[in-house]
């Protein structure tokens, strides 16, 4: 084209802009902005969004013993660490977590996050880890390092620098806590009639990970931002009481030492049975003959290439169990633990059923359960996750029960198999869990929860106005500095709303479905981070959505598109319409559009993202042949419009 043309096309452009009278806040030089990645692809993360040929990740393996004393409510313990150094760096100090400090009086979190209370805040105080003795052993010498413990964070300096790329070095911790009754909604002690119930987490020193993105991630723990751990084998027994039943991650190594053979039995008769089988029924909680004759059990776990464990342990436990299937042939068992108060109407005597639902759609649809047993254990903490178990509230029953069994257990997938940062990118797992929920909501006893879920419809007026309001906090936003009150938006319901939005309008469900699920693929048992996500996105479904990250994940940018006018060719409607509609705020996204006739004929229309790479506004033709009575835009609900009003246009008459 003549640089003449060119500039006779760019002179009408700037005419037109200026007859132009809008109101719109959109900009669609800043939409389509074309430098959106901040870095290009390297050896260790590709461009196209995979692991690169030299990715590497360090991996942490752990053997520990504990004992639990229920007369102190504390774990004493054990742990051995097996640190493999994968980095191309030679390493001359290790990070852990040591997350009961949490507790301590004078932590961080104490000072923040219980000040400013909410779900999070410390309802009492511990001494939190009492480290009792450290030693290491590398290349055949063993040495007792030094360490420093700052906050939630303890430093173990090493005698001589571990090598890269392998380098091994062990570390034996012994150690004790207090359990706290309320410990941040993660773990904590809840006292039934029968007695208390256990539940145990965060409770072993684990390793911060050493990263290709920012070296050592040392954000402490305050409460709201959750994990970030390596993968490794885990190893640990749990000494305690023999009238307790003990659950945790994992397979339970020994039943024949710590179940009658009663219980060995049915315990067998659920790894065949798709209806749910009783192990230990309500009616057996109370006598001393559904529990072994002796002083302690040791109950022993594993589980592979895992990031933690947690464990529960209670004599109040009713425990019943079934089969699940898994599309690759393989068996696994849903379980679950709970007290006699938590049987009632759609209780938890519903639960196994759940977690067996559940898990068998996500697997189906998704990526296979790696772990031989999903626990669910009711007692005091509201819902949180753990690799193999979850915990979740003893009180809850009906759509409560499902949504946070389905919940929990969901992030199997985020960020037990895909192990991005919990800690700075909660959407990338609380959110990503979210929208994956809804569909196993759906699918769920022919949909049973389906109108009943927490956030009812994200898309109603009600919804939209809550979500994109100029005071809440956007998405790309660490979980501890996101407003209480803001995370289960910020972290939950927005990004879910996201991912329906580019799978339902951008990308359909075949194209989103084939790149999410190559996304889990890729990063199974590794470390993306968010350039990851969107390069793999892009790479598997064929489209560039720089514009589109841009406004949902980066910015706080609303949607508002509106019918502005409809007019007729020659003034006559039989010879077909221009409808002319604005994008009134930042956000571009497609656009669909129902046109109704008045002799009864409509017709649908899908106009592309491109439309708005020149401006605001756009006019297209449609072939009417009859005067046009209505123009609705978004007709189906499908996007977080702003305000919806404007997507109607009617006939005068």
């Amino acid at each position: 084209m003549k640089k003449a043309t060119l500039f006779f096309i760019s002179l009408c452009s700037v005419l037109i802009s200026f007859s132009q009278t809008t109101t719109s806040k959109y900009d669609n030089r800043e939409a389509f902005y074309p430098q959106f990645y901040p870095y290009p692809g390297n050896e260790f993360r590709s461009a196209s969004g995979e692991p690169g040929p030299h990715y590497w990740q360090n991996r942490a393996d752990y053997k520990i013993n504990c004992t639990l004393d229920t007369g102190k409510n504390t774990v004493s313990a054990e742990v051995e660490i097996y640190y493999t150094n994968n980095s191309p760096d030679n390493l001359k100090f290790m990070w852990l977590q040591v997350d009961q400090d949490i507790y301590r009086k004078d932590s961080r979190a104490t000072s923040t996050t219980t000040q400013s209370g909410g779900r999070w805040a410390n309802a009492q105080f511990t001494n939190g880890d009492m480290i009792k003795s450290i030693s290491a052993e590398y290349e055949g010498k063993s040495y007792t390092p030094k360490y420093n413990i700052t906050d939630t964070r303890m430093q173990v300096w090493f005698q001589d620098a571990l090598k890269s790329s392998g380098g091994k070095i062990r570390v034996s911790i012994k150690y004790d806590f207090e359990i706290p009754q309320y410990g941040t909604d993660r773990m904590g002690r809840l006292k039934t009639k029968n007695g208390w119930i256990y539940e145990v987490a965060q409770w072993f020193p684990r390793l911060c990970v050493y990263d290709d993105i920012q070296g050592w991630n040392t954000l402490p723990y305050l409460g709201a931002g959750e994990f970030y751990l390596e993968y490794g084998d885990i190893d640990f027994n749990v000494t305690a009481p023999a009238n307790l039943i003990v659950v945790g991650s994992g397979e339970l190594l020994n039943p024949q030492e710590c179940l009658t053979p009663e219980q060995q039995k049915r315990w067998n008769e659920a790894k065949n049975s798709d209806k749910t089988v009783l192990i230990r029924s309500d009616k057996e909680v109370t006598d001393p003959n559904s529990r072994p004759k002796q002083a302690n059990c040791t109950w022993k776990f594993k589980i592979q290439n895992a990031r933690d464990v947690a464990w529960a342990a209670s004599k109040a436990f009713v425990w019943d169990a079934a089969r699940m299937n898994l599309p690759g042939g393989k068996k696994a068992i849903a379980a679950s633990v709970y007290p006699v108060e938590s049987i009632v109407k759609d209780g938890w005597q519903r639960s196994t059923e759940m977690v067996k639902g559940s898990i068998e759609f996500n697997s189906k649809m998704w990526y296979e359960y790696p772990y031989p047993v999903a626990t669910n254990v009711a007692g005091i903490v509201g819902g949180m996750e753990y690799p193999g178990i979850v915990f979740c509230s003893s009180g809850s029953a009906g759509t409560g029960l499902w949504g946070v069994v389905d919940h929990e257990f969901g992030h199997t997938w985020f960020p037990m198999i895909v192990g991005s940062n919990e800690r700075k990118y909660a959407w990338m797992d609380e959110g990503f869990n979210t929208f994956i929920n809804d569909l196993s909501t759906e699918n769920f006893n022919n949909g049973e929860f389906k109108d009943q879920s927490f956030f009812g419809d994200p898309n109603s007026k009600f919804m939209v106005t809550y979500v994109f309001n100029d005071k809440m906090d956007g998405m790309f936003t660490i979980p501890d500095v996101i407003q209480q009150s803001n995370l289960g938006v910020a972290a939950y319901l927005k990004p879910s709303m996201m991912l329906h939005a580019l799978r339902d309008v951008v990308l359909g469900p075949e194209r989103f479905d084939a790149a999410f699920r190559e996304y889990i693929r890729r990063w199974a048992y590794k470390h993306p981070v968010p350039w990851d996500f969107f390069h793999t996105i892009e790479n598997v479904s064929g489209e560039d959505l720089g514009w589109f990250w841009r406004g949902w994940v980066l910015k706080d940018w609303k949607i508002d598109q509106a019918v502005k006018e409809v007019r007729y060719v020659d003034n006559k409607p039989q010879n077909g319409s221009i409808i002319t509609i604005e994008n009134l705020e930042k956000m571009p996204m497609p656009v669909t559009v129902l046109v109704k006739e008045a002799n009864g004929k409509e017709q649908r229309i899908n106009l592309p993202v491109e439309i708005w790479q020149r401006g605001p506004v756009w006019s297209f033709n449609v072939p009417t042949t009859s005067e046009v009575k209505e123009v609705v835009l978004d007709p189906d609900n499908k996007l977080p419009d702003w305000n919806r009003d404007n997507n109607v246009w009617k006939s005068a008459k």
